[in-house]
């Protein structure tokens, strides 16, 4: 059966960016206006995933209630939340013939660890479709059913690099975008791409660089010299630990597993970082370098 997909993000006027993409206002029926909202981003691999679940929870025991979106096709943001791997909205939709009055809240909404609310976008099929029409259409979902009302804080959890607008798209509902990364040049060139694409969506949209989370990194030297040199801050700090590890082969979040003074020092890291983007994580006008300066500025002995 072929399904006609209209976009959801109408086009209320539209302009040439100064990087010759084009930018559209959002439709303001689609805002998420009651709660604070992230997107967290960074290389692929870099533990995006692991990152935003544990903040979700310690979001959660700060007594906030807390809805994580995994934006990404393979839809594995939220199993340590939820031991499984969660139905997706598009999977969803595609079960109803995309007559989205017919789904209930149970059909894409999983309750995970210490009340985490959980939903997975899931994606188009490889080679068709777009990610921004998929978060578009989990947000509609979400607001259809008066889900966001009744949250304090949305994670959105996005795919790899930013590398087409669609996977983009979390930005238009964004307060604050949180890099994670490592301490090396890979993730750090990945890092640079984000914030030209945070940049870029700032002129249309209230977004704005919240900070950067180091992670899987025993140092912080380069991401440190990094965010110096373009106007970025370090928020948090996660060392490369085998605990890390474990949760993960476990299907658990940090706060779950057998304390440790090595794991205690992680869950604290997480809190902290939680009770500091509750206060108000101040914007950042970073502005990113051009990939030959960058090539230059990064080097190691």
């Amino acid at each position: 059966m072929n399904i006609a997909i209209r976009n959801p993000v109408v086009a209320k006027k539209s302009s040439i960016g100064e990087e010759g993409s084009l930018q559209v206002a959002l439709d303001p029926d689609m805002k998420i206006e009651t709660a604070k909202v992230f997107a967290v981003y960074g290389k692929g691999g870099i533990g995006k995933s692991t990152t935003s679940s544990n903040l979700s929870v310690a979001f959660s025991k700060l007594g906030k209630r807390v809805l994580q979106i995994g934006c990404d096709p393979k839809h594995d943001s939220t199993f340590t939340l939820t031991k499984r791997l969660a139905p997706t909205v598009i999977d969803a939709l595609e079960a109803v013939q995309f007559h989205s009055e017919e789904l209930r809240v149970e059909d894409f909404v999983v309750e995970g660890y210490n009340g985490v609310k959980c939903v997975e976008a899931g994606g188009p099929p490889a080679g068709t479709g777009c990610g921004g029409y998929v978060v578009g259409q989990t947000v509609k979902l979400l607001k259809e059913h008066h889900l966001l009302e009744d949250t304090d804080v949305v994670i959105f959890d996005v795919l790899g690099d930013v590398v087409c607008g669609g996977f983009a798209s979390p930005l238009q509902h964004a307060d604050r975008a949180l890099i994670v990364t490592a301490n090396d040049f890979d993730s750090i060139f990945a890092m640079n791409r984000i914030v030209a694409a945070i940049h870029a969506k700032s002129k249309n949209y209230d977004v704005r660089l919240g900070g950067v989370i180091a992670n899987r990194s025993a140092k912080t030297d380069e991401i440190d010299r990094f965010n110096d040199a373009v106007g970025l801050k370090r928020l948090a700090h996660f060392p490369d630990l085998d605990v890390v590890r474990r949760s993960r082969l476990k299907k658990q979040t940090l706060f779950e597993m057998d304390s440790s003074p090595e794991l205690d020092a992680v869950t604290a890291e997480y809190m902290r970082l939680a009770e500091t983007l509750w206060a108000g994580a101040e914007p950042l006008e970073a502005k990113p370098m051009k990939d030959r300066d960058l090539f230059e500025f990064l080097g190691f002995d």
